[in-house]
């Protein structure tokens, strides 16, 4: 618990790294999209995240290891949030840290859908200054209003 998480953007050299953390299984049921993604298909959207300058995608590092992922997709003037963390890297408050690094980057409004039940994930978007709003459809809509 100890270790310095940082973040770096993220870069093609991680698309085998994202796409395993992205395929395993707790990460994808956690997901709104459930489904395996194909290595080509994942490589694609990769390459059109680091060009698009409304999406900022990060990889954590604990001590110099990568150890998640955090993205932030920006609209309508509000950044939504989402992050994976490696299964090698879970239970090790590495998500609270790195969203919360994230988050204090961000002066403008900011928000996380979390899938109900996913309690892990809530404690994470509260813990980095967002408060639920609302739940529709079995997501839990969270918030935090800009910095001042």
């Amino acid at each position: 618990m100890n270790e310095t998480i940082t973040l770096r953007p993220a870069t093609m050299e991680d698309a085998d790294t994202l796409l395993e953390w992205r395929n395993d299984p707790d990460t994808r049921k956690a997901s709104h999209n459930t489904a395996e993604v194909q290595r080509s298909d994942h490589v694609s959207w990769l390459s059109r995240t680091l060009g698009n300058p409304d999406r900022r995608l990060y990889v954590a590092e604990g001590n110099g290891e990568p150890v998640g992922t955090v993205r932030a997709d920006f609209s309508d003037g509000v950044w939504e949030l989402s992050w994976t963390v490696s299964p090698r890297a879970r239970g090790r408050g590495v998500a609270k840290r790195m969203v919360a690094l994230l988050a204090n980057e961000i002066p403008e409004p900011i928000r996380a859908e979390v899938k109900t039940g996913n309690t892990s994930s809530a404690r994470i978007a509260e813990h980095a200054g967002m408060v639920f709003q609302r739940e529709i459809d079995g997501i839990l809509h969270y918030k935090r209003e800009a910095l001042r």
